[in-house]
């Protein structure tokens, strides 16, 4: 018989509920038990999902309930202590993104998941949508020829308002960085995975629009709206948005816009790979669709299906034709193939605790680059 794996979420915030529910898709996976600091938001995640275990307390947690895996779905600055909890006590991690608020601890977590000979993942999600899988077989093959340039953006508008406020404005929950480690590392993520290619150089200039917002007795949650009288007004350092031109290691230029600003953008998140024969681009709100440009025939519009998709990005398209695989899919795709390598071993085919220390000295480039006012190598 198949070995079910036992998994155990800590957090009940919007990120535990969405790799709740995508792993409740995955053939093999009983999820054991749910953390959160709070016993009675745990017990209700619990009770609403038929989870057996709810607590408050990790320790306990991984001592009572022999996990197999541990899924962090936390605030940004405790995920470096839970994966290192984690790692210790014998248990893969599933992280989400940032691995940790700074370079020197994601090393000391890939140290110790390696020494641990432990799985250990990041979830970048976007790489798993079928389309950004099929452009990466694409830039692989000997049709695409050479990439000329990569440019795009990652937008939104939950963060517009001076009352938009909540952990993520906060350096010692989110970090130093904000709009650029939220939104923009996925935009890191997804256009070196396509084109095989890390960033090596950054020139970035970061604004911040609301130097000061308004703090509510109750805060916002992710894309919520804050509640309370009479909000103080708190200083705010981290960026809103950012204008950044990158560099790839085999010389390739390319730049991106990030804003957590753009009124009416809600999650505009969107990929060009310029290429010396056609070009592509991605859109994740019409996450189903690519469309290739070409000097003689114009633009070709192609639908993610097992028929139009190269190599391995066909079985991420789950549906036929017309049928939108969107951004839970990706989620879905993204920890199958974490639970897929635990499963069956082989090479990774997922953000790995490497990349995800990676995309942090990236980030800190960024804010070097910032300062500086110059380009910065990615140490």
């Amino acid at each position: 018989m198949e070995k079910i794996f036992r998994a155990g979420i800590v957090g009940a915030g919007m990120m535990g509920v969405l790799q709740a529910e995508a792993l409740r898709r995955i053939p093999g996976v009983q999820i054991a038990a749910v953390t959160s600091r709070n016993l009675e938001t745990a017990k209700s995640f619990c009770r609403e999902r038929f989870i057996p275990h709810a607590y408050d307390n990790l320790e306990e947690m991984l001592e009572k309930e022999q996990l197999d895996v541990l899924h962090v779905c936390t605030p940004n600055n405790s995920h470096f202590e839970i994966s290192k909890k984690a790692l210790l006590s014998g248990v893969h991690v599933y992280c989400e993104k940032p691995l940790a608020n700074s370079s020197e601890e994601t090393e000391q977590l890939v140290t110790l998941a390696r020494e641990k000979g432990l799985a250990a993942a990041v979830n970048f999600n976007y790489r798993h949508n079928a389309i950004v899988q099929d452009m990466h077989e694409r830039v692989a093959g000997e049709e695409w020829g050479r990439t000329f340039f990569v440019h795009g953006r990652y937008i939104q508008d939950w963060l517009m308002y001076e009352d938009d406020y909540n952990w993520r404005c906060i350096p010692g929950l989110g970090g130093a960085s904000r709009a650029v480690a939220d939104i923009g590392s996925h935009w890191f993520d997804t256009v070196q995975f396509i084109t095989g290619k890390k960033i090596t150089r950054v020139f970035a200039r970061l604004l911040t629009v609301h130097e000061t917002r308004k703090q509510f007795e109750t805060p916002a949650t992710t894309f919520g709206k804050p509640s309370g009288d009479q909000p103080a007004m708190v200083r705010v350092d981290s960026e809103d948005a950012a204008f950044i031109l990158v560099e790839f290691e085999d010389g390739t230029c390319g730049n991106a816009v990030v804003s957590q600003v753009s009124a009416g953008h809600k999650n505009d998140f969107a990929v060009n790979i310029d290429g010396s024969r056609y070009s592509m681009y991605w859109h994740q709100e019409t996450p189903d669709r690519l469309l290739i440009g070409s000097r003689e025939s114009g633009t070709t519009l192609i639908h993610s299906s097992p028929d139009t998709l190269h190599g391995s990005a066909i079985p991420y398209a789950s549906l036929p034709g017309g049928h939108p695989v969107g951004w839970n899919d990706a989620l879905t795709n993204a920890i199958s193939q974490f639970y897929r390598y635990l499963r069956e071993g082989g090479e990774p085919h997922f953000a790995t605790f490497e990349d995800g220390h990676h995309i942090e000295k990236l980030l800190e480039a960024c804010l070097e680059s910032n300062r500086l006012g110059q380009w910065v190598d990615v140490k």
